[in-house]
């Protein structure tokens, strides 16, 4: 037997999900994070499975990179440059967070200014050299940066390299020369598009988490291959495919949203079997909520993303959201006296009162345990027992500063995290032009199915859907992925002075360069291309990507374009400009290998109705029900299941209310409703 085994190291637990290719069936467990060393996480998981010899695979999903941004603890960086043009990461953009806080400083670079320098060189915007490289000003950065030990990368980004990448590439080959021991970064393989901070930003932050993604990965392999032999370890990618540690060593900001990407590729694995084409993905951890859109089957991909507000990186990436909402947040009264939530987090050590590892400051979790929502004896299948006296205690202490019993303190608790979960969901809603009642909601991460019902009602959706093994479907979902690679270039032309060759040329140009990186990384299989323009009116300031669905540009396929841009404008924004100047600002071309996917078996029929194993009183927000208790390995296909209940499983419950119901589909999902009328 071989397994595949999928791997989510989150910011409290560890997940781990191995499937067998021969019998198909799944093995889910969880272990503590270890934030010092997230490797030592992953080991101490590795050794809870007997099987570890007969893993084929390893999908590996990590923060390794967003943890090294997020704490500023990556690599002191080189930062070249075009001169007269050092100072563009540290002006940053004109807009500020806060328009009338006049004690708002914005946030600091990834650099230090010493650290940033200039060499003689100029190229237009059409790609004509003004000025040529001069060398030995190269040399004297050479000079500088050999002065400077503390320096570990480097990055270059020249004015308009995006459009003709000869001296950005000469610049690095010499430096190269001179510190073959530093890695180095360009702006035309990290980023070649136009807006020069965002490209300076993005290749910053790649030269930043290099070193230290390649000694963390670099160890992380060696150690697996220790623990459990010869299995190929990949690594998933904020675009939601996979690479090789190679690959990902080469290129570590693509992965800057790595972890969260595999609960959205799970999601549409699940909607395909089922027949859903439109979620909203929510998924609620230890430490924060992330949630996504899922329109007719499709994920969303951004390039618009931002590690904290002002720090762009513009790597193609699923269109995550993420807030500081999740079961570890913790409840605190603010200067005011009101009760806040978040975004701060227990994380795994010390973790809620609950955990017993030392936390003092009651979470969500404790509020959900003293609500009873929450099973203190079977908490992770009953290998941690939780402290219920000591959450409830916590909980007492906040009641007495509101001047609230218990159970309203913990209501209230719940209800502000639930409050600020339904307003990442309208975010992602509105923000991309959508109504709510085309789409369900689905929960995963451990602690999603506990809040699922109460956002369900939050947000008069018409249905929510806990998947299989929401505890670990982000894990999961690694072992769905593909292969990818994306590649993008800016290349501005309008549709009254369109060069057809040329533009023919660069699609060609980025699908060579996506299949050589493909072949490089040992996927040579059948390669699927998908090409893609991002186009607006002249005068826009946004564009629309659209699809293509040609290989060369013509008369007739020019056109073709331009009328499918009207129309996705129309749908869009309500309104077209036909026989307006249209402009192609970036083309993109993605070469992606389907790999193999997991099989899910159907459950066997219901054949009498779901009996309740226990009862217990479980907190609403009318008040306490005794709630009859649920547990879902012993639930079938077709079976129904009436509100007030609780459904229970190793690593999550579902809270169903009084006026809701819930059906178990083909597969196991469970599928939550407003009770109909009988």
């Amino acid at each position: 037997m071989t397994y595949i085994l999928g791997i989510d190291v989150g910011g409290t637990f560890t997940d781990f999900v191995a499937y067998n290719e021969q019998s198909r069936e799944v093995t889910v467990w969880k272990d503590f994070s270890t934030p010092g060393d997230p490797s030592d996480g992953i080991l101490n998981g590795l050794k809870q499975f007997p099987a570890g010899k007969e893993i084929s695979g390893i999908r590996l999903g990590t923060t390794i990179a967003t943890n090294a941004i997020l704490e500023r603890n990556g690599a002191k960086v080189a930062f070249v440059t075009t001169q007269g043009f050092r100072d563009v990461p540290f002006i940053q953009r004109g807009n500020r967070r806060f328009h009338f806080n006049s004690r708002w400083v914005k946030p600091q670079p990834l650099i230090e200014r010493s650290n940033a320098f200039e060499v003689l060189e100029r190229i237009d915007c059409d790609g004509n050299v003004v000025t040529p490289l001069d060398m030995a000003s190269v040399a004297k950065v050479a000079d500088a940066i050999a002065a400077k030990p503390e320096i570990k990368a480097i990055s270059l980004c020249f004015l308009f390299s995006y459009i003709n990448p000869e001296h950005e590439i000469a610049a690095r080959d010499y430096l190269a020369s001179r510190f073959p021991h530093l890695p180095i970064s360009i702006s035309y393989d990290v980023l070649p598009k136009w807006k020069e901070y965002e490209r300076a930003s993005t290749t910053i932050a790649d030269a930043y988490v290099k070193p230290i993604v390649t000694d963390q990965l670099g160890e992380l392999e060696s150690r697996i291959a220790d623990a459990v032999g010869a299995a190929r370890v990949v690594v998933t990618k904020s675009n939601g495919g996979q690479t090789t540690i190679r690959g990902a060593c080469d290129a570590p900001v693509q992965m800057t949203l790595s972890g969260p990407t595999g609960g959205v590729v799970a999601a549409q694995f699940i909607g395909s079997l089922i027949g859903e084409k439109n979620f909203v993905t929510i998924d609620m951890g230890g430490t924060s909520t992330d949630c996504s859109l899922i329109v007719n089957g499709a994920a969303s991909i951004t390039t618009d993303f931002e590690v904290e507000w002002g720090i762009p990186i513009q790597v193609p990436m699923l269109d995550v959201r993420t807030i500081g909402a999740g079961g570890g947040s913790i409840a605190w009264i603010d200067k005011g006296g009101l009760l806040r939530v978040g975004p701060e987090s227990a994380r795994s050590r010390p973790g809620p009162i609950c955990y017993g590892r030392g936390g003092t400051e009651p979470t969500v979790t404790d509020a959900n345990l003293v609500l009873g929502r929450i099973n203190p004896d079977n908490f992770l299948g009953g290998t941690v027992n939780l402290d219920m006296e000591g959450a409830r205690a916590g909980i007492a202490r906040l009641a007495e500063k509101l001047r609230m019993t218990v159970d309203e303190a913990a209501l209230a608790v719940i209800k502000i995290v639930n409050n600020n979960m339904v307003g990442a969901v309208r975010s992602v809603l509105i923000e991309k032009g959508e109504s709510h009642d085309k789409f369900s909601l689905m929960f995963f991460g451990g602690a999603g199915p506990v809040h699922a019902c109460d956002l369900l009602k939050d947000l008069s959706m018409s249905r929510a859907i806990i998947p299989v093994h929401p505890g670990q479907f982000s894990a999961f979902g690694f072992t769905a992925t593909d292969a990818r690679v994306d590649r993008q270039r800016t290349v501005q032309m309008t549709s009254n002075r369109m060069d057809f060759a040329r533009a023919t040329q660069l699609l060609k140009e980025l699908e060579d360069d996506c299949l050589a990186q493909m072949h490089a990384q040992g996927f040579t299989g059948s390669i699927d291309i998908e090409r893609r323009v991002e186009m607006r009116y002249h005068g826009q300031n946004y564009e629309l990507s659209l699809p293509l669905r040609f290989t060369s540009f013509d008369e007739a396929t020019a056109k073709e374009l331009w009328t499918s841009f009207d129309k996705a404008h129309e749908d869009r924004f309500g309104f077209s400009i036909p026989g307006e100047f249209i402009e192609i600002v970036n083309f993109n071309v993605t070469a992606y290998e389907t790999l193999g996917k997991p099989q899910v078996p159907k459950l066997a029929q219901s054949t009498s109705a779901p009996k309740p194993v226990s009862m217990r009183s479980v907190g609403y927000d009318e008040g306490r029900h005794d709630t009859p208790v649920y547990r879902r390995e012993e639930l079938f296909a077709g079976d129904a299941v009436q509100g007030p209940a609780v459904i229970e499983e190793a690593v999550s419950v579902v809270v169903l209310h009084p006026d809701q119901e819930l059906h178990v589909d083909d597969y196991g999902n469970l599928h939550v409703s407003e009770r109909q009328a009988r």
